[in-house]
């Protein structure tokens, strides 16, 4: 339920209505618009990056998970409500609660996935993120279509997007809070607090972690390989995500509307295409499946460059869809192929910092191309399509039975 309640979050705030509200109204279509949304994205994935280790072993030490989990859930609600407030020529508001709400939701995101192990065990594990995962793109749909009917309705009325998009954010806030509401009512800490050793501090403990992690992925080559491999693709599937909106808005002219219907086909597309690669990947092996994927996104970000007509770009949108779902299922799937049994949290949690470093790079490269550029969205979209050619090149080189090999032999030394 708590994947449910906070995709609202990214499905609206970030990649279909509160980004391209942000361009054109609060930075007034200005050159440096793009290249600000995600400059302030960028600020919110590295603040992340820096106190994920420590807050996670706050958690840990502590047994806090839910008492943390709940303090990022309402910072983000407020930020999202608080954003309602932005209105022309806000930026500095704009840009300070959009980096609080981003910075709650992938603190909290990084929280309820420590809960996994509590909740289930061995291939239940991969089952119950599953349902995670599909939820949450359910809760997106539910939320971005909650918004979509207001939207229309207001449009009706002849209402711009100053009066209706505050009201889109206060409904998203609404639903966020009143979805995770189970969490807190049915979710138990399971975690017993640990000590802490005399001299230890929180925030040494969790660069001692984290050093030691490092240090561990040091000795599987293939994983550390796939981690690299991981930075790349993601970044341009983290630049997709956020921006696809504003590019459909600045390069090709989708309303609002038009823009949401988009937003949530390519969510119905994501969950058939994490369902349907879920399968085939066993038959076709994890690397062949991945390599499937990223050549599918080079055909993404050809057909949207090439896009001069609504028709082609809805084809890219349904693919990059179909893409999403199957890639992120994949690479989570290859991530634990490669992981010793007793050391999966800590690989799990180096994925989740690759992640976060991809989603600085991809959004950011395209904003300063953009910038640099004068506003060419095209040019942006085809050089931030680079980064899943280097993917697909860094992938060539894993070997998943020499990864596999490497694990079980740590495990069992």
């Amino acid at each position: 339920m708590y994947d449910f309640a906070n995709s609202g979050f990214t499905t609206v705030v970030i990649t279909a209505v509160f980004n391209t509200y942000f361009v054109a109204v609060v930075a007034g279509n200005a050159v440096w618009a793009t290249l600000a949304w995600s400059a302030a994205l960028s600020v919110s994935y590295a603040l992340i990056l820096v106190t994920a280790p420590v807050l996670g072993a706050y958690a840990d030490a502590r047994g806090a998970k839910k008492t943390l989990l709940a303090a990022a859930t309402l910072g983000c609600v407020a930020g999202t409500a608080g954003l309602a407030l932005a209105g022309p020529h806000d930026l500095v508001l704009a840009m300070a609660l959009l980096v609080l709400a981003n910075f709650c939701f992938g603190s909290g995101e990084n929280l309820i996935a420590a809960f996994l192990p509590e909740l289930a065990r061995g291939r239940s594990l991969g089952r119950l993120s599953g349902w995670g995962w599909g939820l949450g793109y359910l809760g997106g749909i539910a939320t971005l279509g909650t918004c979509l009917a207001y939207i229309t309705w207001a449009q009706g009325r002849g209402h711009t997007a100053e009066q209706y998009v505050p009201v889109v954010l206060l409904i998203t806030a609404g639903i966020f809070a009143l979805a995770a509401l189970p969490t807190y009512l049915l979710l138990r800490e399971r975690a017993v607090p640990t000590a802490v050793r005399a001299g230890r501090g929180i925030v040494g403990l969790s660069l001692e972690r984290l050093g030691a992690t490092l240090g561990h992925a040091a000795r599987y080559p293939d994983m550390g390989r796939f981690l690299v491999c991981v930075v790349f693709y993601q970044a341009g599937i983290q630049a997709v995500i956020t921006l696809a909106a504003i590019y459909a808005q600045q390069a090709l002219g989708f309303a609002t509307r038009d823009t949401l219907v988009l937003i949530l086909a390519v969510n119905f597309c994501a969950a058939a295409g994490a369902l349907a690669l879920g399968h085939l990947q066993d038959r076709w092996g994890h690397v062949r499946t991945i390599a499937f994927t990223l050549l599918g996104w080079i055909l993404v970000i050809l057909l949207a460059w090439s896009a001069t007509a609504p028709g082609r770009f809805w084809l890219a949108a349904s693919l990059a869809g179909l893409c999403m779902g199957s890639t992120q299922a994949a690479g989570r799937a290859l991530i634990g192929y490669f992981s010793p049994p007793g050391r999966r949290a800590e690989f799990f949690g180096l994925w989740g910092l690759a992640v976060k470093l991809a989603s600085i790079l991809g959004p950011l490269t395209y904003g300063v191309v953009n910038w640099a550029s004068g506003g060419d969205h095209r040019l942006a979209i085809l050089i931030t399509g680079l980064y899943f050619v280097v993917g697909l090149l860094v992938l060539g080189g894993i070997d998943t039975r020499r990864g596999r090999r490497a694990a079980l032999a740590r495990a069992s030394a």
